[in-house]
């Protein structure tokens, strides 16, 4: 028998569904699923690994959203930090030199935790945008260099770079590219160096102005890289003339259990692009950082106006939100939290597989993992349909926020917990995905 208050909660969602269908053009969404069903959850309260829905249902949100809420939800530190900054100075444009307190010190923060030279920042709002700076940025500064036919920009296959119309262009997950009008000058290769010769050979490596990868691929699977990989993209762009641009939106600022991704592979990139994990989502921000190297070689080079710039590069009041989410990450050791409770999901990955024989594969890094599913491991028969779509909303049955990556024909399940995670939380993870494997698993007998 329902209660007084939850029949009033259930009339709030109603109502608020009915508008949401009406007038929330929804990213990333089917058309016919919102207007047939409606959201699934309509989000009003967050706290640490918890999100409440105006209904009262608790769900622990298990990929930080869109791999982003790195610190947790509901810190109120950040909304301080938001406030505070607003009411010393909402807005100022940082275009023609101008400038504000918070963006320089912002810029100083990330080339001290930056790998390598990395030490010049360009704010966007986020990491499409950054992306697409990145690309345009390479070929500006090969046209500087007068080597105009050094345009085109190779990306990995399973690789995904955003939405925007370059970062769309980029990434190497079809579906993606199913817009028309994409940007032209992108290639795709598999994920091996020898594809990667053959490719530049074919294009000619005067030809090629950048080749982006994310350190670890998030959305097309979550996919570490072959050994060594990285240290050999390093030489090959090195050899080739070729600049080489690291995709950190996902994995940067702790994701991976280091400060960025690529300090895994001990690889410094020329560029890397920057987002999500920043401001742990609590404000639009994202970031283009390039080398002392390029820099220098831009300064030298130009004499008129770096022609690329939006409204909102080095908002005061997002770059305020950052440096105290950064504080955050550092004064309560999140990382170390990170390494450690990221042993504890491979740990219970391994047991996932050890009890159900259709796991094929376990994968992952820091706070970062997949567990791939298959009918049959010895000749890699997948079932009919995805069974990852089937356990995902199972497991929101019994409170877990997951995701089910089926792109180019996988069957993975995804998940990239907040930070904040302790080891009865993973445990209560894995027990979830246990029971929804269980149960999805027995209706197909």
């Amino acid at each position: 028998m329902t209660t007084k208050a939850e029949e009033t909660m259930e009339m709030k969602y109603s109502e608020l569904a009915e508008l949401d269908k009406k007038h929330f053009f929804h990213p990333t969404t089917s058309f016919k699923q919102q207007q047939a069903q409606g959201p699934k959850f309509i989000f009003t309260e967050g706290k640490g690994i918890y999100l409440k829905d105006v209904r009262g249902k608790t769900v622990i949100d298990g990929l930080s959203s869109l791999w982003n809420v790195n610190i947790g939800h509901g810190r109120e530190e950040l909304g301080i930090a938001a406030m505070k900054q607003m009411k010393q100075l909402a807005f100022s444009s940082t275009f023609a030199t101008n400038s504000h307190e918070r963006v320089i010190e912002l810029a100083e923060k990330v080339a001290k935790m930056a790998p390598g030279d990395l030490n010049m920042t360009f704010f966007t709002s986020g990491g499409s945008e950054a992306n697409d700076t990145a690309f345009k940025t390479v070929r500006h500064y090969w046209q500087l260099k007068g080597k105009t036919a050094k345009k085109k920009i190779i990306t990995r296959n399973k690789s995904y770079h955003g939405v925007s119309m370059g970062a769309s262009s980029a990434t190497g997950l079809p579906a993606f590219r199913a817009f028309p009008s994409l940007a032209p000058d992108f290639l795709y290769v598999d994920s091996s160096i020898e594809d990667l010769e053959r490719l530049i050979a074919e294009e000619g490596a005067d030809t090629i102005a950048a080749f982006v990868s994310e350190p670890v691929q998030g959305s097309g699977g979550v996919n570490p890289p072959p050994e060594d990989y990285f240290k050999k993209i390093r030489a090959l762009c090195d050899r080739h003339d070729i600049l080489f641009i690291a995709d950190e939106v996902i994995t940067g600022f702790g994701r991976t259990g280091t400060t960025f991704g690529m300090n895994n592979y001990d690889t410094v990139p020329d560029i890397m692009v920057i987002a999500k994990g920043i401001t742990s989502g609590y404000a639009p921000l994202g970031g283009m950082v390039i080398s002392e190297k390029l820099k220098n070689e831009l300064i030298e080079l130009s004499d008129g106006v770096f022609m690329h710039g939006y409204t909102y590069s080095g908002h005061p009041m997002c770059c305020a939100v950052a440096l105290e989410n950064l504080r955050i990450i550092e004064d309560e050791k999140l990382i170390e939290n990170v390494q450690n409770m990221g042993d504890e999901f491979q740990k219970g990955f391994k047991w996932l597989a050890d009890k159900h024989d259709v796991i094929s594969d376990t994968r992952g890094i820091g706070l970062l993992g997949a567990v791939e599913i298959m009918k049959d491991k010895e000749t890699k028969t997948r079932f009919d349909e995805p069974v990852s779509v089937k356990v995902i909303e199972e497991a929101l049955n019994h409170g877990l926020l997951g995701r089910s990556i089926i792109y180019e024909g996988q069957d993975t399940l995804a998940f990239a917990p907040p930070f904040c995670i302790n080891k009865e939380e993973v445990e209560t993870v894995i027990s979830i995905i246990d029971k929804s494997m269980t149960t999805v698993l027995n209706q197909l007998k």
